[in-house]
């Protein structure tokens, strides 16, 4: 019998077709509550043929610790900065990953924190929470740029949002899919610097890696429009903190919306949550009960697959 890791809350707490194919295999399955980190992972590995992971700490200790035992790593999602790829592949331990699930749902979320930043949502439901008639002016989007880095599928998800509210959209990437941009009126961007200076809007879509790490800092943040809004779907290491709350303390930036952060959950004292401007949700971007289902089906498919020696649906690694 193959013992299975399931750690994703959104994978356990969503009904759906996909408790049904788990439940069909017969599979001993341990639940955790993830994210878990490195010390939690550490205390559970060397006893499971596979993870059905989130955005748990696999790291090279981890793996090293589940060996020779652990067969797969099935990912829940597409993020795998998590995971040790290059440890799992020399290692010859498969990665699976959902590409293709998720994009439309964490389009509309960036959406929904645009929305609230630029007609300030949150701080006007608070008033009148409190019984206060109070009218704040807000701003319309019409019209505007929004600037997009990481032109795959989420981004090409959000560019036609912004295009049905009549914003002009650019987008920087070294892959670009040059049909899609002429056929919606996409922009390429030259350089970073280029999307960076003509953003009334900057979007965040790309993946976290030693290039990206802290790519939005006090330098990047410097070459944006005064009053520009920040939305980061990605993840919370795409961007310098500390740089951020103060580019909203002096109103350099108007907004910050992101369902991200550096650590995750936040200790009560994160800056970002009390910063002027930040509207913060607890990465729920993908957790829509059509993506859930949609992510967790081919989860566990991939994790069904591999385990009984047939290619998954979607590998991130070769071995």
């Amino acid at each position: 019998m193959n013992k299975v890791l399931l750690t994703t809350t959104s994978y356990q707490d969503t009904p759906g077709k996909h408790h049904e194919l788990l439940e069909s295999q017969d599979y001993e399955i341990v639940r955790e509550r993830g994210p878990l980190n490195e010390e939690q992972m550490l205390e559970l590995a060397g006893d499971f043929d596979a993870f059905l992971c989130g955005d748990d700490a696999i790291t090279a200790e981890v793996l090293k610790k589940s060996l020779p035992k652990l067969r797969l790593i099935s990912k829940y999602g597409i993020g795998l900065d998590k995971i040790d790829l290059d440890f799992a592949t020399q290692n010859k331990i498969p990665v699976t990953f959902c590409p293709g699930v998720n994009h439309t749902t964490v389009a509309e979320h960036t959406f929904a924190l645009l929305l609230a930043i630029s007609r300030n949502l949150c701080e006007e439901v608070n008033h009148t929470r409190k019984g206060e008639w109070t009218r704040l002016t807000g701003n319309e989007i019409m019209g505007k740029t929004l600037s997009v880095i990481g032109f795959g599928r989420i981004g090409k998800e959000v560019a036609l949002r912004a295009r049905a509210f009549q914003m002009d959209v650019k987008a920087y990437d070294p892959y670009w899919d040059s049909d899609f941009a002429k056929a919606h009126q996409i922009t390429r961007a030259s350089s970073l610097e280029e999307v960076l200076q003509d953003a009334d809007v900057l979007s965040l879509h790309l993946n976290l890696s030693e290039n990206t790490h802290k790519l939005i800092n006090s330098a990047s943040l410097k070459m944006i429009r005064d009053g520009a809004i920040l939305l980061n779907c990605a993840r919370g290491e795409l961007v310098d903190t500390q740089s951020i709350v103060e580019a909203l303390e002096v109103g350099k930036l108007k907004g910050y919306g992101s369902d991200v952060l550096d650590i995750e959950p936040p200790p009560p004292d994160h800056p970002l949550l009390h910063a002027p401007g930040a509207v913060i949700t607890p990465h729920i971007g993908s957790r829509t009960y059509e993506s859930v289902v949609r992510q967790a089906t081919m989860a566990t498919q991939n994790l069904i697959n591999v385990l009984n020696g047939e290619p998954a649906l979607a590998q991130a690694n070769e071995v």
